[in-house]
């Protein structure tokens, strides 16, 4: 008897419901994708793709194909299908963001450590922006320079500042938010001028069958501002949370005793257990495949409407479609 067949354009999950999203990203963000070697992701490129074909080897199971997707959907470009930088994927979001929230939130009352872990953090973003962007825009050389710079000086200008004025007027509690505080303005600088073409240019947007329509810079603010506002509440649990707990225990027996061991460790370990939870949470606040409606183009970007109008005359769609990134 035949297996039927699985149509892989169709989502496991109703993306259109925040339940559905957050356990397709909880599927493709699993921190153990991205130790997965090239190979093997290769390999599954190479099912999916046959699959797709009906040229897969006989025999193969559905289980085998999910599998594959899994794989493919975590390591490769929506767009352009390349394999991303391991670093840059959604799927090393924990192994990455916990060992530097960990560092931040621990390290924080010398200057040095303050500047050194947030240029860490900050290439870290830096990479995670670029390799999540939507690809259909370029962007050059000189652009991701300047983004990068301006990021990076933006967070340790946000970092020091706070830290000077608040060392000498505020509590030690409020001192421990100097980083969520850099790592917030940072995020705000950074995403914006990593994807500044987007934003010049505008964003492919396509109808509902994904036929390409026009550019819009509606789209590409629209896209930007929720993938901004994602990142930030990602890192909020365990950079909020963290300092208020962190206060207390350090006043303990064991914390006094044996702190300046297991302080940074245990700070990385619950960062850890906090972004396991909240990256699928603020990939899956919105939808990937992003959409505008026309009535609010038609006000907001003109010169877009108007492509669209002369392309479909009085047939236009009420909806157009694009991807915002991650």
């Amino acid at each position: 008897m035949e297996t039927q067949r699985v149509d892989l354009d169709q989502p496991i999950w109703n993306l259109s419901t925040f339940t559905g999203r957050l356990q397709y990203y909880a599927w493709i963000t699993n921190p153990l994708l991205s130790i997965q070697s090239e190979s093997t992701l290769f390999s599954a490129k190479d099912l999916v793709q046959k699959y797709r074909a009906g040229t897969e080897p006989p025999g193969t199971t559905v289980t085998q194909i999910r599998r594959a997707q899994q794989l493919y959907l975590s390591a490769f470009h929506p767009d352009t299908g390349e394999l991303q930088n391991v670093i840059g994927r959604m799927s090393f979001q924990v192994p990455g963001g916990m060992v530097l929230i960990g560092a931040m939130t621990t390290f924080y009352r010398s200057n040095i450590a303050v500047i050194f872990w947030q240029w860490a953090n900050q290439s870290f973003n830096a990479l995670v922006n670029y390799t999540n962007r939507n690809a259909a825009a370029d962007i050059s050389k000189k652009q991701l320079g300047f983004a990068y710079i301006s990021a990076t000086s933006c967070a340790l200008v946000t970092a020091l500042g706070l830290k000077a004025v608040l060392s000498q007027r505020a509590s030690p509690i409020l001192q421990r938010f100097v980083p969520f505080a850099a790592v917030c303005a940072s995020n705000m600088v950074n995403i914006p001028l990593m994807r500044q073409s987007e934003i010049q240019n505008g964003v492919v947007v396509t109808d509902e069958d994904n036929n390409p329509v026009t550019k819009s810079k509606y789209a590409a603010f629209k896209g930007i501002g929720q993938v901004v506002f994602s990142r930030i509440v990602i890192c909020s649990p365990s950079m909020v949370l963290l300092p208020f707990l962190m206060e207390k225990l350090e006043k303990t027996a064991f914390m006094v005793r044996y702190g300046r061991y297991v302080n940074a460790p245990f700070q990385i370990l619950l960062s850890g257990l906090s972004l396991v939870v909240m990256v699928p949470v603020g990939c899956a606040l919105f939808n990937q495949r992003c959409s505008i409606t026309v009535d609010k183009l038609k006000i907001i970007d003109s010169e877009a409407y108007e492509e669209v109008k002369s392309k479909y005359g009085d047939n236009i769609p009420k909806k157009l479609y694009f991807n915002k990134g991650l």
